[in-house]
């Protein structure tokens, strides 16, 4: 039911770019919701950093795997385990280029008969592999978006741009990633609905992210691959507008590109408040950014004595509610 309603919420987001484009309000949805987008968007992450930010952490909670620097005569997993801050940037490192711990992940399910059921762990590489394939398409898809923005274009968007298109075949321009994003999206969402387990826990905000993000995937190949495709140029004019601030009204471009333009600002006015802002907290967490040195060093708490000295104590708490306590059938501290 949760992929459902968000399928049909994606497609009615669709239907309204596709409606407003046919009725003349070209100028809204090319300058008014995205940029409105664009503004939410930087304003709301940057909101949530900085709420991450100030949170303090009371306690060393590393997530750890290997064997802790401890003795001298016992081998030290330095990424696994990294006790200096040198070794906690490498392991972020890892995370946030490769998902290291993504890829050693295990599942575990029940297997058996009905009358000898058994836990076995297996391996997670694929959804390691498509979780890869996506995020490395996106950022890509959002590289060569760069050249609607910049005039001249940087050379490593050309670089990429041509190691994109190695396997060129015709014309227009075949990108990898044009198929590539598709797929790692599509294996996603077919992992959540095929897994029982995953599909168990899964909320309607992990449906409609992904039936978003499939939604520009799939109008962003049909503006570029069939007879719908928008003028490049009138495009840059744009995109060139809303970033200088200077904007420009186009017009005669087909609803698809309407209803594309329109999803995009859905996902970045979307993105600061969802799980999608994932991409910008895993440099704040504190299980995978601190080194585990707790042996070595004191680790204080960032409170601080004006929060401690406003804690609530156990004795304030049991006499706040001393008469429920007692009528339960509590025996009070103080009256032992």
């Amino acid at each position: 039911m949760n992929a459902l309603v968000a399928l049909i919420g994606v497609f009615l987001l669709a239907l309204i770019a596709w409606v407003g484009a046919g009725i003349g309000l070209q100028t809204i949805f090319t300058l008014v919701l995205p940029g409105l987008a664009l503004v939410i968007f930087v304003l709301g992450v940057i909101a949530r950093i900085v709420g991450w930010a100030r949170r303090p952490v009371p306690f060393k909670i590393t997530t750890t795997c290997g064997q802790q620097k401890s003795l001298p005569w016992i081998q030290h997993s330095p990424l696994d385990n990294p006790y200096t801050k040198l070794q906690a940037f490498f392991r972020m490192v890892g995370e946030i280029l490769l998902f290291r711990s993504l890829f050693r992940n295990t599942r575990a399910a029940l297997a058996g008969s009905a009358t000898d059921r058994r836990l076995v762990y297996g391996s997670s590489k694929y959804l390691w592999l498509g979780a890869i394939v996506f995020h490395y398409s996106f950022l890509v898809v959002i590289l060569h978006h760069l050249r609607f923005f910049t005039e001249p274009v940087p050379g490593f968007v050309v670089f990429v741009e041509r190691l994109d298109s190695f396997f060129q075949i015709g014309v227009p321009t075949f990108y990898i990633t044009s198929f590539t994003l598709l797929a790692g999206l599509g294996y996603l969402l077919y992992r959540r609905l095929a897994d029982g387990q995953v599909r168990f826990m899964s909320l309607l905000s992990d449906y409609f992210a992904l039936f978003l993000l499939l939604g520009i995937g799939i109008t962003g190949a049909l503006l570029r691959y069939t007879p719908w495709r928008t003028d490049i140029t009138t495009v840059k004019e744009l995109a060139l507008g809303l970033w200088r601030l200077t904007p420009v009204t186009i017009h005669g471009a087909h609803p698809i590109f309407y209803v594309h333009l329109f999803l995009v600002s859905v996902l970045l006015a979307y993105f600061p408040f969802s799980k999608l802002m994932h991409a910008g907290g895993i440099f704040l967490s504190p299980t995978r950014n601190m080194p585990n040195d707790n042996r070595a060093h004191r680790h204080v708490n960032p409170w601080g004595d004006e929060l401690i000295d406003n804690t609530h104590t156990y004795e304030e708490w049991e006499e706040e509610f001393a008469d429920v306590l007692k009528a339960s059938g509590y025996e009070l501290d103080h009256e032992k």
